[in-house]
């Protein structure tokens, strides 16, 4: 009977962000590729990190820092996102957030923005 109540119950976040890692669209292979392995500032990122309800992006713990890709469709829900982000700034989190275009048109752009938060944590970000 325990195995029933398992099965029934939704999956958790961590099971929801591994599912999202193999869902990524090309921004996000890009924009994981340049942060992977600590090749950006040796800054350590992880990839669809859950926080309280959401999942990010990308994550620097050490620098509470999140990163969104974010295509058309975040246009759609731009209030749902407005919300996501004042929970994770309440949580004492940054967020960035780049269009999926930014991401693929000018991936050195982002970068040098992503580390400027991360040189100036005070400062505030777009």
């Amino acid at each position: 009977m325990a195995a029933l109540k398992k099965h029934h119950q939704p999956p958790s976040r961590t099971a929801r962000a591994r599912a999202l890692r193999g869902e990524q669209n090309n921004a996000e292979a890009l924009l994981w590729n340049a942060l992977r392995n600590r090749q950006l500032n040796g800054i350590k990122f992880r990839r669809q990190y859950p926080i309280g309800l959401y999942t990010a992006d990308f994550a620097s713990l050490e620098h509470r820092l999140v990163v969104e890709a974010d295509g058309i469709s975040h246009f759609a829900r731009l209030l749902k996102d407005v919300e996501r982000d004042e929970f994770m700034e309440r949580m004492d989190w940054r967020v960035m957030r780049f269009s999926n275009q930014q991401v693929e048109r000018d991936l050195a752009y982002v970068l040098d923005r992503i580390r400027e938060a991360v040189e100036s944590p005070g400062s505030a970000l777009d």
